[in-house]
């Protein structure tokens, strides 16, 4: 029998060390990252206003525009609407008028708060992350808000042109421009969780896109300051075209990133601002809103009008009702749709 070698008798004297360091060690090895094995299973949401709750009111202490931050986070927004088996809270980290550069890594400031992704960090150390939700592009090259703007401009001066005719040239350009960020900031989130120990594969990450607030079947009478001022060119392009081509463009960085996709490009048909008449309750989006308090004052009037055009308490819970179909699904891509029971499905993107 051949004897021993010498690397042999070192690893066999020291065995004896090893296993009483194991045995009189509570950590014998370093912690590993992420929460502890008892810790809540949550949904984080990140993004802009969409996702913040803009415009559902019932808005968080200090994102009020206390201390200057505007971030407008509802107690009501969509992520709080989801119902999912095992899910004990969720997060909503999400800010009003946030772009791709606010949602991923960085030293940036918005409304007085830091990288969403870095706020993430932190609640994935804390909690069991089962899902991301990212609503973030908008506010990037595509200026939805500033577009909206634009649009309500050209219906108030009876000789400027219908603002589609300015738009419909450039509008892919800025979708395209948009993408990369958007790409950037879903990969910012994906580095994020994999700091924090999670593997790919162990939660979901979803980018949620956009539905259209105001479209062209506006009530006879609200087509002006009184609720929803565009005109119907304007209106249609923005239903049919606009934020068609959004959605279609978060798609492509949703896929790039791989990351699932919910596209909302039509979930407010029959819903949207000014399409109820007296019947609000009809309507999943906000009519013109003015905060005449805000408006008169000189420091922060250009907050008066953030609520414009965002989806309401009861938008929200439909987008969380839809939301929380897709998170219980396995398809990569999912879209949601009024059903026949006034309610918001999860359908296939081609339904």
């Amino acid at each position: 029998m051949r004897a021993p070698r010498p690397r042999t008798l070192i690893l066999l004297a020291a065995l004896p060390l090893l296993i009483l360091f194991l045995v009189t060690t509570d950590h014998p090895f370093p912690p590993q990252p992420g929460p502890a094995p008892e810790a809540p299973r949550v949904i984080v949401a990140l993004g802009d206003s969409t996702m913040s709750g803009e415009g559902a009111g019932n808005y968080e202490p200090g994102t009020r525009g206390e201390n200057g931050d505007w971030c407008h986070r509802s107690m009501v927004a969509e992520i709080h609407e989801t119902a999912l088996p095992g899910i004990t809270r969720t997060i909503n980290l999400a800010c009003s008028g946030a772009t791709a550069e606010d949602v991923a890594l960085g030293s940036r400031l918005h409304n007085t708060e830091g990288s969403q992704s870095r706020q993430l960090a932190a609640v994935a150390k804390q909690y069991h992350v089962s899902a991301v939700v990212v609503a973030v592009g908008a506010n990037d090259d595509p200026r939805f808000a500033d577009t909206l703007n634009q649009c309500l401009q050209a219906s108030l001066h009876s000789n400027a042109p219908d603002c589609s005719t300015q738009l419909v040239a450039d509008w892919p350009q800025r979708v395209s421009r948009m993408i990369p960020k958007v790409v950037h900031a879903l990969r910012d989130v994906r580095t994020t969780m994999d700091k924090a120990g999670y593997p790919d594969g162990s939660y979901s990450l979803v980018l949620q896109g956009y539905a259209t607030p105001v479209g062209p079947d506006v009530y006879p009478g609200l087509q002006s300051l009184a609720g929803c001022p565009f005109r119907t060119p304007d209106l249609v392009w923005m239903r049919n075209t606009a934020v068609v081509q959004l959605n279609a463009g978060l798609r492509q960085a949703a896929e790039q990133a791989g990351a699932r996709f919910l596209d909302l490009s039509r979930a407010g048909i029959g819903h949207e601002a000014c399409s109820g008449g007296n019947n609000f309750a009809a309507e999943w989006f906000t009519r013109l809103t003015i905060d005449w308090l805000l408006f008169q004052d000189n420091q922060n009037y250009g907050h008066s009008t953030q609520e414009s055009f965002h989806p309401n308490d009861r938008g929200h819970a439909q987008i969380g009702h839809c939301l929380s179909e897709f998170l219980a699904a396995r398809d990569t891509v999912g879209a949601c749709l009024p059903g026949a029971d006034g309610t918001l499905h999860l359908v296939s993107p081609a339904s």
